[in-house]
């Protein structure tokens, strides 16, 4: 006899959520790879600042579309209820930590005194991928995520 376990209501939202926040970090990836310095000026980048991610070494972009990309399909299975999502998500933690340590100790970008916030959103971007991995093992752990 195969047991079914309910779909808490928290899932939705939690899956919905994330979507949003990782598609909108999909969407900057698309836009800062594409050269959109428009979109980047609007973002309030200063010239410094495109000009640090446009000299950006190539393999950064591996943990960096670990990151992105992770999160997304994370996303997409959380809302599927796929155990895949675990893995996702642990790849885009992994992405988002390497781009942590690269960004605060190897390469630091140079920010402006407008954009000093911007030091703090790599720690809230890892913060937010490491409750994401949580949360999506905590629900295959219960069985929700087959």
């Amino acid at each position: 006899m195969i047991e079914t376990v309910k779909t808490p209501w928290h899932l939705w939202l939690v899956g919905v959520l994330s979507l949003l926040w990782n598609g909108f970090g999909a969407f900057d990836f698309i836009q800062t790879n594409t050269r959109g310095e428009a979109y980047m000026r609007a973002s309030g980048f200063d010239q410094p600042m495109i000009d640090y991610f446009l000299a950006m070494p190539n393999w950064m972009y591996v943990p960096w579309i670990l990151g992105v990309w992770g999160a997304v399909i994370g996303s997409v299975l959380l809302l599927l209820r796929r155990r895949w999502a675990v893995p996702a998500f642990g790849l885009s933690l992994l992405g988002a930590v390497v781009n942590l340590i690269y960004g605060q100790v190897i390469d630091p970008p140079p920010l402006s005194p407008e954009m000093a916030t911007m030091k703090i959103m790599p720690f809230v971007i890892v913060v937010i991928a490491l409750l994401l991995a949580w949360y999506a093992w905590a629900m295959a752990k219960r069985g929700v995520l087959r």
